[in-house]
């Protein structure tokens, strides 16, 4: 099973820079999206064969998360189960019979900070969720129906590079949003409570190698990047894990697309 994940930054936008054409080529099972940025009924996509579920923020043209896939999902999820932190369509998750699949969209800190606050909060709340799953308990008032314990799949643009071999110029960043210690130190945990970062697990020590560039300075260009985007697993599923990869060559978002391939 291949999955691929992409924050888009505007999906109206990449469909114009070859969106459609980027996913017939990666040709994956599932597709996960980030910052669509749009409401109900404001696209039409030409992606036969994908269903097509949506989460939207209550704001027009902010945030956003879908996820299309080819394979029928038991219930679909769209909250923490937080009410303040649920009105930004951050969250996209889909039950599938072996496994829970999250997308998710996590909050920027912002400069100077401004909303860390808030980040951490959601961070918690995430983290909370991811664990939940994996017991088989929903969040209450989300519609879903309790599950059996199974293992989860979370992907998507997590804003947050978490060691310093993960962006390009470390020192210069260093407490900067999605660069901050404790941001750092959030995403830490969440390994930590059970959850392998695929790509990194599978690549330790590869260096220059990233998923977002700022559109300032010629970052792309000159591959000054920040690995933000991710695929992470329940450790007992990192066995099923059979690729991982980072789309570099794609483009039509300051973001690249990265993928997941499953043994399920």
């Amino acid at each position: 099973m291949k999955l691929v994940s992409w924050n888009v930054n505007g999906l109206r936008a990449a469909v114009g820079k070859g969106f459609v054409e980027s996913m017939r080529s990666l040709d994956p099972d599932v597709i996960c999206l980030q910052e669509t940025k749009l409401q109900e009924g404001q696209i039409q996509l030409d992606l036969p064969g994908y269903r097509q579920y949506w989460s939207y923020a209550q704001k027009k043209g902010y945030s956003g998360t879908a996820v299309f896939t080819k394979v029928e999902p038991l219930q679909e999820l769209h909250c923490v189960g937080v009410p303040e932190l649920d009105d930004e369509g951050r969250i996209c998750a889909l039950e599938f019979p072996q496994f829970w699949l999250v997308d998710v969209y996590t909050p920027n800190a912002q400069n100077g900070l401004a909303r860390i606050d808030h980040r951490l909060a959601w961070d918690e709340a995430f983290r909370n969720l991811l664990k939940g799953l994996e017991q088989g308990v929903v969040p209450e008032g989300s519609g879903c129906c309790a599950t059996t314990p199974k293992p989860v799949v979370t992907c998507g643009d997590l804003n947050v590079a978490h060691q310093e071999i993960d962006l390009k110029n470390p020192k210069s960043n260093r407490g900067n949003a999605g660069f901050s210690d404790e941001e750092r130190e959030s995403f830490g945990r969440l390994l930590d409570s059970g959850f392998a970062d695929t790509w990194r697990r599978l690549n330790p020590e590869t260096e220059g190698v990233y998923s977002w560039w700022s559109y300032r300075f010629k970052a792309r260009e000159n591959n000054a990047g920040w690995r933000i985007d991710y695929f992470l697993v329940s450790e007992d599923m990192f066995g099923r894990v059979t690729g991982a990869d980072i789309h570099t060559s794609i483009f039509g978002s300051d973001h690249c697309p990265v993928s997941l391939e499953l043994d399920v």
